[in-house]
């Protein structure tokens, strides 16, 4: 499965590099194609291209915050969660969107 993705918290700081460190190294050990981008209080680190979001199987937002640039994954399967549940459980979570969209 591809999978791309947004992680953010409400400092910009740890939560948001420890959740997407979280997803992917959970995503890679379970055999998935993984990009999280980082928006913070540094902007934006690791954009996602165009090509990864349209190639992507679902999309992944952790957040605990608003998001800049959710309209770029319109018809995509968009699953919401905060970052304290990525980072406590990175594999149940992939396991789950497995089984909800496929792959």
């Amino acid at each position: 499965m591809k999978i791309v993705g947004i992680a953010a918290c409400t400092s910009g700081i740890a939560h948001t590099y420890m959740a997407k460190k979280s997803l992917v190294k959970a995503g890679e050990e379970l055999g998935h194609k993984i990009h999280i981008e980082t928006q913070g209080t540094i902007g934006t680190e690791d954009a996602l291209t165009q090509s990864e979001i349209d190639e992507a199987d679902v999309v992944i937002v952790a957040a605990d915050i608003k998001v800049n640039g959710r309209e770029r994954f319109i018809g995509k399967p968009i699953v919401d969660v905060p970052t304290n549940v990525v980072i406590k459980s990175p594999k149940g979570l992939i396991n789950k969107i497995v089984k909800t969209y496929g792959g």
